[in-house]
């Protein structure tokens, strides 16, 4: 016999998951579709992608740290040759589950960069993104925005200031170079095009400086490193009895 009281109470929290997570995408869309983004697109109204069920349970686990599966773009047959604005490179993530790697810790930062290294990748896409936008303004705790405004889109986690060694860390990550031969983030673009380097990318020697985070306009196109999403995992376990990921 069929329980219609939990069947209500499922397409109820069925309900709310979804109003919930089209919430907070068109709050992140209002953060992430960035002047820079539009500006070099041809796609008008970009959106954070949802989650893909077959996707996420399949999803490539190249190798994992602290419970997170990731994996390097280019060695995903779907993504081998593939390089994608920041952006774009979300939503691939997204679509899996994941979403771009969170440099938190310095063991994780440390294994990205071995990744970079063994694998002579030039430069990657991370989560990190210049809280600039809407939403963004009259924060004194984000000013300067160029030491304070720094955060992990993935999670919404604050990065440390960009002028200090973070807690729990031995160097600096941000690298001491770049265009204009000053520390990072110089945001050097915007004195020759007038668009904000608003995104963080690790690059591979660039500027003879090793391999380190430089702020970089969201408009490039990169590879990229995904790591799991628990909020989008969460969601997909909750909305789809039974599936495995």
């Amino acid at each position: 016999m069929v329980d219609v009281y939990q069947v209500n109470n499922d397409i109820q929290m069925k309900l709310v998951l979804f109003i919930m997570v089209m919430t907070w995408l068109s709050i992140i869309n209002a953060q992430t579709t960035s002047h820079e983004t539009r500006l070099h697109s041809n796609r008008p109204g970009r959106f954070l992608a949802l989650p893909v069920p077959k996707k996420c349970s399949s999803r490539p686990k190249e190798f994992s740290y602290r419970g997170h599966n990731y994996f390097l773009s280019s060695h995903v047959a779907a993504h081998k040759n593939q390089k994608v604005d920041w952006l774009d490179a979300r939503n691939a993530c997204r679509e899996y589950c994941m979403d771009l790697v969170s440099l938190e810790t310095q063991d994780e930062n440390n294994m990205i960069f071995r990744l970079i290294r063994q694998n002579n990748v030039p430069y990657i896409w991370t989560s990190g993104r210049l809280c600039d936008f809407k939403g963004c303004e009259n924060r004194p705790d984000l000013e300067p925005k160029a030491l304070h405004g720094w955060f992990w889109s993935a999670n919404r986690e604050k990065i440390a200031p960009t002028s200090r060694i973070p807690t729990g860390w031995e160097i600096n990550p941000w690298s001491q170079t770049g265009h204009k031969k000053q520390r990072q983030p110089d945001n050097a673009e915007f004195d020759i095009t007038k668009t904000t380097e608003s995104c963080l990318s690790v690059l591979n020697n660039v500027y003879d400086d090793g391999i380190a985070w430089h702020d970089v306009a969201c408009y490039h196109e990169k590879p990229f490193v995904c790591e799991d999403s628990e909020e989008l995992l969460k969601y997909v376990e909750t909305t789809n009895r039974g599936i495995r990921l």
